[in-house]
């Protein structure tokens, strides 16, 4: 009688680790907000950012270094260059110091509900600009994206909206989030020819350098060394956003569009508020309330049926 045991082809294993990284890209990226979180609390929100983007910028030379693209810095153009400047300001500098100031004032796993509305904005904006097709498969999942971002935002009370009720630490989320869609399109119509390796880290560059004048100017010398007395969990934090979520969660995103593609690692994305509300709980004890329960489900559900419309044949 014939063995039935399978053995895996070193393709299948390959295609399961690529699949296990991304995984792990949207664990990182959903832990941001409780890292974040952690450290607009305990330090100026400025100054840290400052460190996080620092710390990451040395490692990303590192990486660019031995992928070969410092020598190619020399050859972009102008316009590439101005392209990766204005990306620095907004997807840097804009986002985090919306990322930072909006998690001191909301806890971590609402603020990472709230930005689901950032891919119905980009496919929106998209569609406007760029001509990009909707269906409406695509627009019945921004409709229950938006409707469940909505009632996270409002925390159930969607008059709140109406009555110009909305808290200052949700307006700041939705600038993080505005910010994060403009540089998304950026990309699109000004960084053409420009790896997304090189933009990574050139737009860091550039974004800290922001960051470090406006540190220093609104939160002093003092602020900026204020990170090196700080205590294990919020060094542990800033290594973490520094190092898992922006480097390395980077390297598994580009790994996972490199091996299946884009539409099928962009997928993985759906799944970082679940593990922002997640760690949120585990780690700071934040409470899932009813709103965050039902507009959270709703506004996974809607991204994920956004993606499926999209990878579904013309």
């Amino acid at each position: 009688m014939r063995s039935s045991t399978v053995v895996a082809t070193p393709g299948a294993v390959r295609a399961w680790r690529v699949h296990l990284k991304l995984l792990g890209m949207a664990a990182l990226w959903g832990g941001s907000w409780p890292a974040g979180r952690l450290l607009a609390q305990a330090l100026p929100p400025l100054a840290v950012a400052s460190w996080r983007f620092g710390l990451a910028l040395a490692l990303l030379l590192v990486w660019l270094h031995f992928a070969g693209g410092l020598r190619r810095l020399g050859r972009l153009s102008v316009r590439q260059w101005s392209g990766l400047a204005l990306a620095g300001a907004v997807g840097v500098f804009g986002y985090a110091v919306f990322f930072m100031l909006g998690l001191a004032l909301v806890p971590a796993g609402r603020a990472a509900l709230v930005v689901t509305t950032n891919p119905v904005a980009t496919a929106l904006l998209a569609a406007w600009l760029f001509g990009e097709r909707l269906n409406r498969r695509i627009a019945a999942g921004m409709a229950l994206a938006t409707v469940g971002a909505w009632v996270v935002i409002t925390r159930g009370d969607p008059w709140v909206l109406v009555q110009g009720g909305l808290g200052v630490g949700e307006l700041l989320l939705l600038g993080c989030a505005a910010t994060w869609v403009a540089y998304t399109l950026m990309g699109r119509c000004l960084l053409q020819g420009v790896n997304p390796l090189t933009t990574t880290t050139v737009s860091a560059g550039l974004g800290l350098l922001l960051l470090l004048a406006a540190a220093l100017a609104f939160e002093g010398p003092q602020a900026l060394a204020a990170p090196l007395q700080a205590g294990v969990a919020a060094w542990a934090a800033l290594v973490f956003l520094s190092v898992g979520a922006t480097v390395l969660a980077y390297a598994w995103y580009f790994e996972g569009v490199s091996a299946l593609g884009a539409g099928a690692a962009s997928a993985y994305i759906t799944l970082v508020p679940v593990f922002g509300v997640l760690f949120a709980a585990l780690l700071l004890g934040e409470q899932i309330d009813g709103s965050m329960a039902f507009g959270g489900a709703l506004a996974v559900g809607g991204l994920a049926v956004m993606h499926m419309a999209r990878r579904a044949p013309h």
